[in-house]
């Protein structure tokens, strides 16, 4: 089996396993993830983040979006322009009215300004403590990631239950690491 065909296999089972916790957690998870201390300190070089609108059994991270905007960040939610490009981002506040994007996924409007983030809250269905993450196999993360980490020092903290950790995540060249990972339960430095 090559490395594709062992994903899509993990996929399987890494989307049962955050289902479960999903279920379990739905309620409670998203305060607790945004009282978490926030690995990255507002600052110069560091204004904007991008968090997620909860998709499927994703864990909710308006919370802590709203949290972080509290507290001086400019936030701001990814939008899938096609298949093959990096994402693009555009500034939104929790409570803010969205519009439906590709797969149904709620973004901001088309008159939200785009903005460059700093860091970057992933979301994953499965992890490892060494940064490692799987995501939906369409690498718009990946894609994204490379672009900007060409370009300048950025982020990338995965969001997700604690029950999505893994002792190993396969991955590929292509593949960009996370540098934290924060669950309901705590901060892990990835590494």
């Amino acid at each position: 089996m090559n490395l594709i065909e062992q994903k899509a296999v993990a996929r399987k089972q890494a989307t049962t396993v955050r289902k479960a916790a999903h279920l379990a957690l739905a309620e409670t998870a998203p305060n607790l993830l945004a009282s978490q201390r926030f690995p990255v300190a507002l600052h110069a070089g560091h204004t904007v983040v991008s968090g997620f609108f909860p998709f499927r059994s994703e864990i909710d991270t308006r919370p802590l979006l709203g949290r972080l905007a509290g507290e001086g960040w400019t936030t701001c939610l990814p939008i899938v322009l096609a298949e093959g490009l990096p994402l693009e981002f555009r500034r939104w506040l929790p409570g803010e009215p969205t519009i439906k994007n590709v797969m149904n996924i709620d973004r901001p409007s088309e008159d939200s300004p785009v903005v460059e983030p700093d860091v970057l809250i992933v979301p994953l269905l499965s992890f490892d403590r060494q940064g490692y993450r799987l995501g939906y196999g369409g690498g718009f993360y990946d894609r994204t990631l490379a672009k900007l980490r060409a370009k300048k020092t950025v982020i990338a903290i995965g969001a997700a239950y604690s029950a999505q950790q893994v002792e190993h995540v396969l991955h590929g060249d292509y593949d960009q690491p996370l540098d934290y990972v924060l669950t309901e339960n705590e901060l892990i430095k990835c590494g």
